[in-house]
């Protein structure tokens, strides 16, 4: 599973490029609402604005939909596993019924975009069903079948689908859809930029003064005024007001090979077994699909990801005998404790301050969601479910007492034990080409890195966020922090936040 043996990254970003990157602004800019971050949420955000008249701007640090959303399995749906047996049990019955009518709101939504901007995306309706194969998961998928018909969705249990291995059982909703999530979303930056609205890339937002109007500062140096703020980052970069403690970042694999498409499945699948794992197809032509496999969730920085990658694709060979493997990408999401996402003002004291986050793996039809929720929010208009996804809810011991905890104990093992002397190893000489490591250089902790010509390069191991100590992932070639999941280049550059500084280069003495 190399580039040698001919495997790709991200189909969505190779299939859909995109142009040359937009500029960073030249100058200072002022608008009416300033939104950070150019993946699902965000543009979904500026572009309701922008169709509402407002004077609105985009920072994106990279591309735009080249970050999550570009690496994406792409399935809008409202079934999300085995969420809304759970909001039952946490958030009452009227909980679950806002959840299931905001998503289902989303993916109405999206529809009604594609057909009005006749945006070329794939779009495919398909069933979407969470499935076991184990007997002893049948209750709870009846459980879930029935809380989901309860929140108003057309969810039944079934016994059978057209999978090639046999089930115990599944909850099933039609209606749902699977698309080409950048090709949406680069059409939909084309509208956005057509109503007036400006979109900046190579763009990173390094800070934020929140008054009338609020400050965003850059890494370019240039401020960007806006009476409103977005920040739409995935995980949000600015830390006031603490939504670390509630979110915990997760790394999920994904391989994808071609196959007959009378042996490709048309519906979507998951299963929380197996460490979960999702199924979907895509169109590829000449009598092909693409089929989708993602799974073996981890958190960033904790695991041997090549290892996993193996293993994901062992299982989908064997589920599906004859696939010819074409690429293989990683995604990262952020769950929040209560399983809710956090859509809305960003703290207690702000005022014109907003936050889109915590989207546990559903961030398509959740950042649709978001930008519904957030343009209403700016010009005041009520929204029934506001109070469901607002990051001021306090958190409850009932909702998410065990996860709230258990992630606290895993960021607090890593701060004080990477404040404790390690056993990293003594020099940089047992370093293999495409290795690293941390270890201890001239008596401080360095991240050390060999590239494939042998060369050495060394920056420091604390994550410029809060600092953690980094870990290397092989398979990706990056420096991952397993706090709050930033993400580094070899050479120390940002891949992903919530960290806004690089990390600083380090000389290695000559052995």
């Amino acid at each position: 599973m190399d580039a040698e043996r001919g495997i790709r990254g991200s189909y969505w970003i190779e299939t859909a490029p995109g142009g040359d990157p937009a500029p960073p602004p030249a100058g200072d800019v002022s608008v009416d609402v300033a939104v950070v971050g150019g993946g699902m949420a965000g543009l979904s955000t500026a572009w309701e604005l922008a169709r509402r008249g407002r004077e609105v701007a985009v920072l994106e640090a990279g591309r735009i939909a080249a970050g999550v959303t570009g690496h994406t399995t792409a399935k809008l749906t409202v079934l999300h596993t085995l969420v809304y047996d759970h909001l039952r049990r946490t958030r009452g019955r009227e909980g679950a019924r806002l959840y299931a009518r905001s998503q289902s709101a989303a993916l109405h939504r999206a529809a009604e975009i594609v057909a009005d901007l006749g945006i070329d995306c794939e779009w495919e309706e398909a069933a979407a069903c969470t499935y076991a194969e184990s007997p002893e998961r049948v209750a709870q998928l009846r459980a879930e079948a029935e809380a989901a018909r309860e929140a108003g969705l057309p969810a039944e249990f079934v016994t059978g689908t057209e999978l090639p291995y046999p089930v115990a059982g599944a909850v099933r909703v039609t209606g749902q859809v699977q698309f080409h999530p950048r090709k949406y979303l680069l059409a939909l930056a084309d509208d956005l930029r057509r109503r007036g609205g400006a979109v900046y890339e190579g763009t990173r937002v390094t800070g934020l003064t929140e008054g009338e109007p609020c400050v965003l500062t850059t890494d370019t140096g240039v401020a960007v005024r806006a009476r409103e703020v977005v920040v739409a980052t995935h995980y949000p970069v600015f830390d006031r007001a603490l939504l670390f403690t509630r979110l915990s970042p997760r790394r999920e694999l994904v391989v994808a090979g071609t196959l007959d498409a009378d042996r490709a499945p048309r519906d979507m699948y998951i299963t929380p077994e197996q460490n979960t794992r999702s199924v979907r197809s895509a169109p590829y032509g000449d009598g092909t699909r693409l089929l989708i496999v993602t799974g073996e969730h981890f958190g960033p920085g904790t695991a041997d990801v090549e290892e996993r990658f193996d293993r994901l694709a062992a299982w989908a060979d064997s589920r599906f005998p004859g696939l010819t493997f074409t690429h293989r990408w990683a995604t990262q999401d952020n769950d929040s404790t209560d399983s809710v996402p956090l859509v809305g003002l960003l703290h207690p004291g702000s005022r014109h301050t907003y936050v889109a986050t915590g989207f546990g793996g559903w961030g398509l039809s959740g950042g649709i969601m978001a930008g519904r929720l957030i343009s209403d929010l700016v010009e005041g208009r009520p929204v029934e479910w506001a109070g469901l996804y607002d990051p001021r809810r306090l958190v409850s011991v009932v909702r998410e007492g065990v996860s709230f905890l258990k992630h606290q104990a895993h960021v607090a093992k890593h701060f004080v034990g990477d404040r404790l002397p390690s056993a990293t190893a003594p020099s940089p000489d047992g370093l293999a080409p495409g290795d690293g490591a941390v270890l201890r250089v001239g008596g401080h902790q360095c991240a050390v890195h060999r590239d494939d010509s042998g060369r050495l390069q060394a920056v420091s191991a604390r994550c410029t966020h809060l600092g953690c100590l980094v870990a290397f992932n092989r398979a990706e070639q990056a420096w991952e922090c397993p706090c709050h999941g930033s993400r580094f280049a070899p050479d120390g550059r940002i891949l992903q936040g919530p960290a806004v500084r690089p990390l600083e280069r380090r000389e290695i003495p000559p052995s």
